[in-house]
């Protein structure tokens, strides 16, 4: 075995540990609490989970799909912007999105102020503005998770032949038609892919559903684990959703199935956009500006002005020790991360075995792990690892015996399971254009494996390497059930402040860490769908 064989099994190891764990331990003896909650709580759980699931997944694939349906087929007014502009709700955490809205409807907030003050509305029904319950979370997930299923479904349609498409418009078929019997079918395996990350997000989150009340797995694990002091029984929960998390995933591979479509000419060509007249294209302008306007326009200009009333309160040294925790930890997960991905990708190109495969699809395991259920397995491994080194840090006259696991290492080795497919993904992609012809030669000069890699194939991956640093560090810095868990003792980032503000009902407050996120998120969002595209063509 070489270094990278033996470097990427100790990080698969690293990676497969936590959820190990979590699986052995699901079988052990429950404890007390466990009866009480699987007869009076799992059923809540399920019911809630499973609905979640449902509406979300069924509204952002309708979103999804026809956004980029009229994005990629038609000429409209700011199509051109709406091509890009779509993504940006990304740019905003689900649960910062949560609170806003609820800050903008809720009585004090600005629509029911002003239906008061300017046109007299006095005795107003709260009934309708009250969105902190399951239809309400599925509002706010499906606003804010759709381009999930945009961005690859745009993507797809525009890389792909036109044919299809342009022999059904042949055809006489108008747009509903097509977009129904062609670019529905046409689009399933990417649909499906878009959809699985989106379901994977709700099960990952935790701000929403706390924040909303409602009861999710996500919330039972941190009620169980500190509000119940039972960290069994959280186990059990944890891999109650891995199970799902399985579920899910193989009902993934059913549904893509083996049907595959190719392209009827060698001649691959991009769709020629059709231009709208009249009504329709107005239609079509008033759908994208009223999807772009509920998940971007309207809470970031909210937020901006609660950020402008609450600036010179928020804004003390304290913040700023905030936003240097944040960078902290998302510079280091994130170096971690394509250290990782990088040893990993550079082996399993180097080898082409059935093993090496089995490898690499190991590493993206943990994306498909909600953070609450990686925090509750590496942090079991890690106070297992500290009852191994009592006596050494006893030796050492070291405070405590649960050194390792409240430290910022445990929180930055989560990031890297967590968030590992993500840079591996960019470097795997990467490392399959450019081949091996240039390493083997390199090695065919005398020069050693080590050598070769920094000196040949790391600067050919060096845009995915930007990239997928990029990528890590805005998912950590987003990143909420993690940080809240693992964080060390009095280490607040800005996910974790702005969502210590909103649980406190201090929502104005709440704004400038939440757009500090968001700017830095659509930074990065803008860099990938504009600027890189620009530099391409």
């Amino acid at each position: 075995m070489n270094i990278w064989s033996i470097l990427t099994v100790g990080i698969v190891l690293t990676v497969i540990a936590p959820n190990f764990v979590i699986l052995l331990q699901f079988f052990t003896e429950p404890a007390d609490q466990w009866d009480h909650i699987r007869q009076y709580l799992l059923p809540d759980l399920l019911k809630n989970t499973g609905l979640l699931l449902l509406f979300i997944g069924t509204i952002t694939i309708f979103l999804g799909t026809s956004l980029a349906w009229l994005v990629t087929a038609y000429h409209f007014p700011g199509n051109r912007f709406f091509k890009w502009g779509l993504i940006l709700p990304l740019a905003i955490p689900p649960y910062i999105g949560g609170y806003t809205y609820h800050g903008m409807l809720n009585y004090t907030g600005v629509i029911q102020t002003t239906l008061r003050d300017t046109f007299g509305m006095e005795d107003l029904d709260q009934n309708y503005f009250d969105i902190l319950n399951l239809p309400g979370a599925v509002f706010i997930f499906t606003l804010f998770l759709y381009p999930y299923i945009y961005t690859m479904t745009q993507t797809y349609l525009e890389t792909q032949s036109a044919s299809l498409i342009e022999n059904a418009r042949l055809l006489g078929k108008n747009g509903t038609n097509i977009y129904l019997s062609v670019v529905l079918p046409i689009s399933r395996a990417v649909i499906i892919g878009g959809t699985s990350l989106v379901l994977l997000e709700v099960l990952n989150d935790y701000g929403v559903v706390q924040y909303f009340g409602v009861p999710t797995f996500t919330t039972a694990i941190f009620q169980t684990w500190f509000g119940m002091n039972d960290l069994a029984s959280a186990i059990k929960l944890s891999a109650t959703v891995m199970f799902i998390i399985a579920v899910l995933l193989i009902g993934e591979r059913i549904l893509r199935g083996r049907k595959q479509y190719s392209h009827t000419t060698s001649r691959v060509h991009p769709l020629q956009r059709k231009r709208l007249t009249g009504w329709k294209k107005w239609s079509a302008f008033l759908y994208c500006l009223m999807v772009f306007s509920l998940g971007f326009m309207i809470p970031g200009l909210q937020l901006l002005s609660w950020m402008l009333l609450t600036y010179e309160k928020v804004a003390t040294a304290e913040f700023w020790v905030l936003l240097s925790n944040s960078l902290i930890a998302a510079l280091s997960g994130a170096a971690m991360i394509m250290t990782g991905a990088l040893i990993i990708a550079n082996f399993t190109r180097l080898h082409k075995s059935l093993p090496a495969k089995a490898l690499s699809k190991i590493t993206i395991l943990g994306y498909s792990i909600p953070g609450a259920v990686i925090a509750v397995g590496i942090s079991t491994v890690f106070i297992y690892i500290d009852n191994l080194l009592a006596a050494l840090y006893e030796n050492l006259d070291m405070d405590g015996t649960l050194f390792l696991s409240t430290s910022l290492l445990i929180l930055i080795m989560a990031y890297a399971i967590r968030f590992l497919a993500i840079g591996f993904n960019a470097i795997d992609a990467e490392f399959d254009k450019a081949g091996t012809s240039f390493h083997e030669a390199s090695r065919l000069l005398g020069k050693g494996s080590v050598s070769t890699f920094f000196k040949v194939d790391l600067p050919m991956v060096k845009g995915a390497v930007i990239s997928g640093f990029i990528l890590s560090f805005i998912e950590i810095l987003k990143e909420l059930p993690l940080t809240l868990i693992l964080r060390p003792f009095n280490f607040d980032t800005l996910s974790t402040k702005a969502y210590q503000y909103a649980s406190d009902e201090q929502i104005q407050e709440a704004a400038l860490p939440s757009l500090l996120i968001i700017s830095l998120s659509a930074l990065a969002i803008y860099f990938f769908y504009y600027v890189l595209k620009k530099e391409r063509n």
